[in-house]
């Protein structure tokens, strides 16, 4: 009878083998076909929020590489004058590792630095875990996800560790491409739903929010 940790340790290679699957489709698609599909998700993004002026806070990340583009959300949230926090990964001014994840307010005149694997993030003082209980919407980084919310993350781990400290009513949100909405996904305890999947042709809600 396999072991517990045997057990974890198949279900660790399967998502694995599945981010390596859809980054390979991701790094595969064109130039043109992936400006066309952020241009739509972002329209459907847009329609989602409505006109959010002012309130609520919404917790976002910079995109990079073929992943489905948040620059266009970011920078509109960031015109509509609502507050956006932005991951910070990187160390701290002083040269030391952060204790958890970090989030750094963000405005369109906030300058930008680069992170740990290239991601951009604010070069600004850190608010601390707790400040994402701020946000009423959290768009998470995600390579797929099911109709019932189960997201695949990009395995660092990051989220895992930061939206135990969302709001409880916070709306989680992953911009994926259509094929990545998928039947089924390996899930584990400490993996955390998403409520709404935005992908270039519909918005998908999977709970009530």
């Amino acid at each position: 009878m396999p072991s517990a940790d045997a057990d974890a340790r198949a279900l660790a290679g399967a998502k694995d083998m599945l981010r390596e699957a859809v980054r390979h489709r991701r790094a595969s698609r064109s130039a043109e076909e992936r400006e066309a599909d952020d241009l739509a998700r972002f329209e459907r993004v847009r329609e989602l929020f409505g006109h959010p002026g002012g309130e609520p806070t919404v917790a976002a990340y910079l995109s990079t590489g073929a992943e489905p583009s948040t620059t266009r959300l970011v920078g509109w949230l960031a015109a509509q004058d609502v507050p956006v926090l932005l991951p910070l990964m990187g160390r701290r001014s002083d040269g030391t590792r952060r204790p958890g994840p970090d989030w750094a307010a963000y405005s369109g005149g906030t300058p930008l630095r680069s992170g740990p694997f290239g991601i951009p993030e604010p070069d600004a003082e850190g608010l601390g875990p707790a400040a994402l209980g701020r946000a009423s919407v959290v768009v998470c980084a995600a390579l797929a996800a099911t109709a019932a919310g189960d997201r695949l993350g990009t395995g660092g781990g990051w989220y895992d560790r930061a939206l135990p400290h969302a709001a409880p009513d916070a709306v989680l949100v992953a911009l994926l491409n259509d094929d990545e909405v998928l039947s089924t996904l390996p899930s584990q305890p400490w993996d955390v739903r998403v409520d709404v999947v935005v992908t270039p042709t519909r918005v998908l809600r999977t709970s009530e929010a």
